[in-house]
């Protein structure tokens, strides 16, 4: 008996994951159809690659015309964060509101039970895992997902490694694809550096002062919104050790830099937390800062005074950032999430 309804609809996006997926349903006896959504100026481009490979696997394919939303709710949203000094991660957005939300919807609208992507995640129930792979587990950047939404995923590559993907591909007939050329994250900054990409979006040049935590003064700058917690290049500060960006003041157009010793910080405050179980008066787990970050023991609890929740680190943590999500781990298993406001201390 299959563990989801037959009928299971794919985001395909023309990458080894999700092609590899979709084969792997096939074989498993599901009724899969493709989706591709449109999401930049440029997505048709793309749509020929798809349906190649929908044509290959012998499943029809859908596009999902999700330009303007994709443009409203995430592109917007992540140039507004930029202006407030902060450093979003549109990704973990994207997949909250626009893949397994309005994606989601389309499915449903064509008689789609469950959806499936390419993550390296793992789903039971409705609760959510670590990839077997450590080296590729995206279980970090689905943090953002409902109990309900979970409850209607599969994740056929969860408890795969990404070489036997590729092998898995090149044995069904998939030789095309290349273990060097995997997509970067943020979808939109493909074809040019962020800065460029903020320019473009209508954020203009600034000038402004590289302060110290002090007050000191030691350079100037073009735009705050250029800068983000733990940056060395581009600050111009020639000095027998190096300077790196620890905090930004957005209000002020001020980048405040310090040694390295200065970017570790013990305590932050979260807000728009979100938990996956009864929201704890106190919990103790590992806690991760962002993608590559190596969740390390804290402690989570509410901040009454602050309307928020604090985590106090067991050791201090390197390079902070406000705007980045912090995700909550209970050995592998994702237990919460919250957005980081502020670090509090310097160690």
């Amino acid at each position: 008996m299959l563990p989801f309804p037959r009928n299971i609809g794919i985001a395909l996006s023309g990458g080894v994951d999700s092609t590899t997926a979709a084969a792997l349903l096939l074989e498993q006896g599901f009724a899969v159809q493709g989706f591709f959504m449109l999401l930049l100026p440029d997505s048709e481009k793309q749509v020929g690659k798809v349906q190649h490979i929908a044509d290959r696997l012998g499943i029809p394919l859908h596009l999902i015309d999700l330009r303007a939303q994709f443009q409203q709710q995430i592109i917007a949203s992540f140039v507004a964060a930029y202006c407030q000094g902060l450093t979003p991660n549109p990704c973990i957005l994207c997949n909250q509101l626009i893949k397994f939300g309005l994606l989601f919807e389309a499915m449903a609208s064509q008689g789609i039970e469950a959806m499936a992507t390419g993550h390296y995640a793992r789903v039971e129930g409705s609760k959510l895992y670590r990839g077997l792979d450590p080296k590729k587990d995206q279980s970090y950047f689905l943090c953002r997902l409902t109990a309900e939404q979970l409850s209607r995923l599969i994740l056929p590559l969860g408890t795969w490694r990404k070489q036997d993907v590729f092998a898995r591909a090149q044995a069904i007939g998939f030789s095309h694809f290349n273990e060097g050329g995997e997509s970067q994250d943020v979808c939109f900054l493909a074809q040019q550096d962020l800065a460029t990409f903020l320019v473009n979006q209508g954020l203009a040049a600034r000038s402004g002062e590289i302060i110290t935590e002090q007050g000191k003064v030691l350079g100037a700058h073009q735009g705050s919104w250029k800068y983000t917690v733990g940056q060395r290049r581009g600050l111009g500060l020639p000095d027998v050790t190096p300077w790196y960006v620890i905090g930004l003041d957005a209000i002020n157009n001020q980048v405040i830099v310090g040694k390295n010793e200065e970017l570790f910080r013990q305590e932050l405050l979260l807000v728009d937390v979100q938990w996956q179980i009864e929201p704890p008066k106190q919990w103790q787990g590992r806690v991760q800062l962002r993608s590559r970050h190596q969740a390390a023991e804290a402690w989570v609890m509410p901040d009454e005074k602050h309307d928020c929740w604090k985590v106090c680190f067991a050791e201090p943590q390197r390079a902070v950032t406000p705007g980045q999500f912090a995700v909550f781990y209970e050995g592998e298993q994702v237990l919460g999430s919250g957005v980081i406001a502020i670090a509090l201390d310097v160690t």
